[in-house]
């Protein structure tokens, strides 16, 4: 089984519990206008790669692993590449290595999907809007397709992390956490939410792609705010869990 990686990331503590190998496949189906890795977006771009060989990569950090660590595939959408990740973490576990999906619940279908969440060990869920318009308008998907993965996943029992990128004027009202809070207020499933800093650092991608960046006059969104924000969140998330 074969398929497209964009690059590794060989020692990550970014993306999921302790220090992992992040593998980033090549392919998306949304277009978000704060997309972080327009190199991304063409699945045919990418280099091929075995599932065997992604895991070889991948082990030569296992010593570094630890308890929580090991491996999370990212994107793009991986869920574009659904039986090829399948492989990937299928191998990864009969080595004892952890498994975490970074995804936006968009891009698999249904008979895809389910073999590959018997594999995962965990996913990082990107709920990247809290309405249908701003889905449809900032990155092409849809707030129910991701609302319904998350309810999968609930019903699957499989842990998630919810992120969200907090771009001014987009995402970073009161009324967005209010519309989170609800969304996830009866999923057990969760078991935390975070709140990542828009930034800019893309924009030379995007100037070698000769594409313009929608949000260029958007100020980057602050470490201080984002902390703030996540609190609010919390306190938020608490009281509408105790009313379920």
């Amino acid at each position: 089984m074969n398929g497209f990686v964009h690059s590794f990331e060989s020692l990550g503590t970014l993306d999921g519990p302790g220090v992992r190998c992040v593998v980033f496949l090549q392919g998306c189906p949304l277009r978000c206008v704060y997309c972080h890795n327009p190199d991304t977006w063409d699945k045919t771009k990418g280099t091929v790669f075995s599932a065997e060989e992604v895991v070889r990569r991948v082990s030569r950090y296992r010593a570094y692993f630890g308890e929580f660590g090991g491996i999370t595939v990212s994107g793009g959408e991986p869920l574009l590449q659904a039986e090829f990740v399948t492989k990937i973490f299928r191998l990864c576990r009969e080595a004892g290595i952890h498994t975490v999906l970074d995804t936006s619940g968009h891009g698999a279908n249904a008979a895809n999907l389910m073999p590959l969440l018997q594999e995962t060990d965990m996913v990082l869920l990107d709920v990247k809007m809290t309405t249908e318009q701003d889905y449809a308008e900032k990155t092409g998907g849809s707030l129910r397709q991701a609302m319904d993965f998350l309810s999968l996943l609930e019903r699957q029992r499989i842990p998630v992390w919810i992120r969200q990128v907090v771009v001014p004027g987009i995402t970073d009202s009161q009324e967005n956490l209010f519309r989170l809070a609800d969304l996830l207020a009866d999923k057990e499933c969760v078991q935390k939410v975070e709140f990542l800093p828009f930034r800019k650092l893309c924009k030379e991608k995007y100037d070698q792609l000769q594409i313009p960046f929608p949000l260029d006059r958007v100020p980057e969104t602050t470490d201080a705010f984002c902390e703030e924000y996540s609190n609010r969140f919390y306190e938020l998330w608490a009281s509408k869990k105790k009313k379920r």
